[in-house]
C-alpha cells in the first residue's frame, strides 16, 4: 500500500494510546512476555479517516475494519506504506471479491463455504490471503464463528486451499462487567490453538487475536498476541 501522509498530532488520543501500550506491556510481562510480543489493532470501524490519521500520527500502524465497503471508502487513497489494514468483521459473499490483497489479515473465516469463496477470489487476484479462523468459544448464538468442536475440521479444510494461508485463530468473549470472567474463554482458545499447532507443526498458527477494550488485559495474560481495541483509543469517554 502506498501513499503520503501529513497530519497534526491529536494529543489526547496520543496520551490514551500511550497508556494502552503501557498496560499491554504490563499484562504481557505478567504472562512472561513483553509488550513487543503483542500487536495492537486499532478498531477504526466507528471513526472517520481523520481519527485514523491522528492515531497513525501518534504511532499506531494497524487498523481493523468491520465492513468491507466502508473500509474501502475510508482507505481509498493516501495509505502510508507502513499502515496495515485488518478485516475483523463477518464475511459476506458479495463483498469477498474486494478483500484479497487489500487487507493484511482477515480475522473472521468461520466456515468452509466462505473459505472456498475467498480462496477463489484470492486465486483470481493472484494473491495468497492470510487469514485467521474465528472460533465462537463462548457458544453465543448471536456471534459468528465455528465451534470449538468443528474448528479442527475447518482448519484441515482451509489448510488445503492454495490461496489462503491460515495464521492462527480469533475469538470474541462475551461482555462481562468483570473482565476476569472472560478468562476461561481465552484460555480455551489458547489450549485449542496449542493442540492444533502440535497437530500441524509445519504450519505457523501462532496468532491469537483475542481481547477488546473491556477485556484485552485478561486476554494478554492468557496468551493473546493481537488485541483489537477501539473505544479506549478513539473515544475519550472510554479512556482507561
Amino acid at each position: 500500500m502506498t501513499g503520503t501522509y501529513h497530519a497534526s498530532l491529536d494529543t489526547g488520543l496520543g496520551k490514551r494510546l500511550a497508556r494502552i501500550r503501557q498496560m499491554i506491556d504490563e499484562a504481557a510481562r505478567r504472562s512472561g512476555r513483553t509488550g513487543e510480543d503483542v500487536r495492537l489493532i486499532g478498531v477504526s470501524k466507528t471513526v472517520t479517516r481523520a481519527s485514523v490519521n491522528a492515531a497513525y500520527a501518534a504511532g499506531l500502524k494497524e487498523f481493523g475494519e468491520n465492513r468491507v465497503e466502508m473500509a474501502l471508502e475510508k482507505f481509498a487513497e493516501n495509505i502510508p506504506d507502513d499502515m496495515i489494514l485488518h478485516m475483523i468483521g463477518p464475511l459476506r459473499g458479495e463483498n469477498l471479491a474486494a478483500i484479497p490483497g487489500r487487507f493484511a489479515l482477515v480475522h473472521s473465516v468461520d466456515d468452509a463455504e466462505i473459505a472456498d469463496a475467498l480462496n477463489r477470489r484470492a486465486e483470481i487476484s493472484g494473491v495468497v490471503q492470510p487469514v485467521l479462523l474465528q472460533v465462537n468459544v463462548a457458544r453465543e448464538e448471536q456471534k459468528h464463528g465455528t465451534t470449538v468442536e468443528e474448528a479442527p475440521a475447518l482448519l484441515e479444510h482451509v489448510l488445503g486451499l492454495a490461496n489462503l494461508e491460515v495464521r492462527g485463530f480469533m475469538t470474541m468473549a462475551p461482555y462481562y462487567a468483570e473482565p476476569e470472567d472472560t478468562r476461561p474463554v481465552f484460555a480455551e482458545l489458547r489450549e485449542l490453538a496449542a493442540r492444533l499447532q502440535a497437530q500441524y507443526p509445519e504450519h505457523d498458527l501462532s496468532i491469537l487475536s483475542m481481547g477488546m477494550t473491556n477485556d484485552f488485559l485478561v486476554a494478554i495474560e492468557e496468551g493473546s498476541n493481537m488485541v483489537r481495541v477501539g473505544r479506549a483509543i478513539f473515544h475519550a469517554e472510554h479512556a482507561i
